[in-house]
């Protein structure tokens, strides 16, 4: 892809409004308090998957950008990822495209997953299916400061889709639970980036 049309795509992005129209419901409140993480999945059109999730961290919006944006914690953050590349960068770095691959099992396929991510540093980075094997993915992350900006509030929205040999009600159910893990390890790894 050409630099030019990257940027004019990434700037294009930026100009639109939040994905995320999502907010945490008032029975998680005291979850996320007590330091843990809240997901919820329901189906979408298409055979896809609706996913919300959020947790509190106690760490700057920047500590958690700078662990969430690093490759090198990819597998610390979702077990079965095998590799995590950075394979287009804008110049400004508000945007690039990241290639993940994940190990599959007897239903789960092995995922290639390739997004194109933009950025509103410390704050936003929202993704769209760029390529691989996904039927659709569509998203974004938001970071809120609270507490004067010593914890960090992440909030995640992902409308994906994806060929899975199992039922719809066990694959929701599997996602919700896996998408509470990548919560709680973020959270994990970012506590231990700020000792």
């Amino acid at each position: 892809m050409k630099v030019r049309s990257f940027l004019a795509m990434a700037l294009a992005l930026l100009a639109s409004p939040a994905l995320l129209a999502w907010s945490v419901p008032d029975s998680a409140a005291g979850e996320l308090r007590a330091g843990k993480a809240f997901s919820e999945v329901t189906a979408a059109p298409n055979g896809a998957v609706l996913i919300h999730g959020a947790v509190d961290i106690p760490a700057s919006a920047k500590v958690v950008w700078n662990v969430m944006r690093d490759c090198g914690h990819a597998a610390r953050l979702i077990a079965t990822v095998t590799s995590c590349t950075i394979t287009q960068s804008d110049p400004a770095h508000n945007a690039e495209v990241r290639e993940t691959v994940t190990r599959g099992n007897l239903f789960i396929p092995t995922i290639h997953n390739v997004v194109r991510e933009d950025f509103d540093p410390y704050r936003v980075i929202r993704f769209q299916k760029a390529g691989g094997n996904l039927k659709e993915e569509k998203g974004e992350w938001q970071l809120i400061p609270l507490n004067g900006g010593n914890v960090t509030r992440v909030l995640y929205e992902n409308q994906v889709g994806v060929d899975i040999l199992a039922p719809a009600s066990l694959v929701r159910d599997a996602v919700k639970h896996d998408t509470a893990k990548v919560l709680m390890n973020l959270r994990r790894e970012c506590l231990t980036a700020t000792n």
